[in-house]
């Protein structure tokens, strides 16, 4: 490799490196502080950086936020799991990833209060969520409505324990809330209006 390859490899990974230390300190601090209350010149000062160098990635906060509250559900294949066992599994695998995964509480935090944060978190489980009930459903018109009723467990949940930190449904163990969670997404995914 020549002197000038080389020098454009090192570049390249400081480049990279520079953009995951602002992801990382991005998602922390939105998850933290929510988008409004979240700044440019914090997140660079998590990451070690000038503002400036946030700036030149990403462009403004908005950019920022997006990229940063890109977010994968990976939800299993519900269609291989015994029809009777999809509301647990769909939410034992939810909780997994709320504990897990800073991106998607700070997208969490930040819809609350941010319309653009608000409209991606839509997009996210109209996208994600909305195939995989239709996967399950006999009707395919049925899926839209499921799938939203699904949200409104799964964000539901996730406000009260994550967010707003109720006692009581923090204190639930991973067990605890399959049990209580599960037989309601169960009912939304495969049970008849009005059951």
């Amino acid at each position: 490799m020549t002197e000038a390859g080389s020098t454009e490899t090192t570049r390249a990974r400081r480049s990279d490196a520079t953009r995951a230390a602002i992801l990382t300190a991005a998602r922390e601090r939105f998850a933290a502080e929510g988008y409004e209350r979240a700044t440019i010149r914090a997140i660079a000062a998590d990451a070690r950086i000038d503002p400036s160098m946030v700036m030149r990635y990403y462009g403004n906060k908005e950019k920022l936020f997006a990229a940063a509250a890109e977010f994968d559900l990976r939800l299993p294949d519900l269609t291989e799991v015994p029809r009777a066992e999809v509301g647990a599994r769909l939410t034992g695998h939810l909780v997994d990833r709320w504990e897990h995964d800073d991106t998607l509480m700070a997208l969490l935090r930040a819809a609350v209060t941010n319309q653009a944060a608000a409209e991606r978190m839509r997009v996210l489980f109209a996208t994600q969520l909305g195939p995989t009930v239709a996967a399950l459903v006999e009707d395919p018109a049925e899926a839209p409505e499921r799938a939203g009723l699904v949200a409104t467990q799964a964000l539901g949940f996730a406000l009260t324990r994550y967010v707003l930190c109720l006692p009581s449904v923090v204190a639930l163990d991973r067990a605890a809330v399959v049990a209580w969670l599960g037989p309601t997404l169960q009912r939304y995914l495969t049970g008849e209006q009005g059951e």
